[in-house]
């Protein structure tokens, strides 16, 4: 069967290449590439779900999670100028 496929770029070089270096038509490596992926992922099987189980966080009302990464941030950040401030002093 004729067909058109749009490869991305990569993928055309990296099956040039391995036809270049085998030695074999461009078409017979993306039809032999092709049908060991269908073989493998089928071969697989079914996977399962993956199911993430919640759990309370325990914080009180009020508190904003997401505003724990913006205080890492801001503890992270006067650490950072506390350090230069010493190495400064130690340097005069």
């Amino acid at each position: 069967m004729r067909t058109t496929v749009t490869l991305d770029r990569d993928l055309e070089r990296v099956l040039r290449e391995t036809a270049a270096r085998t030695h074999r038509p461009f078409k017979k490596v993306l039809n032999d590439t092709l049908r060991a992926g269908i073989e493998q992922s089928s071969a697989m099987g079914p996977s399962e779900p993956f199911v993430l189980k919640a759990r309370p966080m325990g914080l009180r009302a009020g508190y904003d999670p997401t505003g724990f990464n913006k205080l890492a941030d801001d503890l992270e950040a006067e650490a950072f100028l506390e350090t230069s401030r010493k190495l400064m002093e130690r340097s005069r």
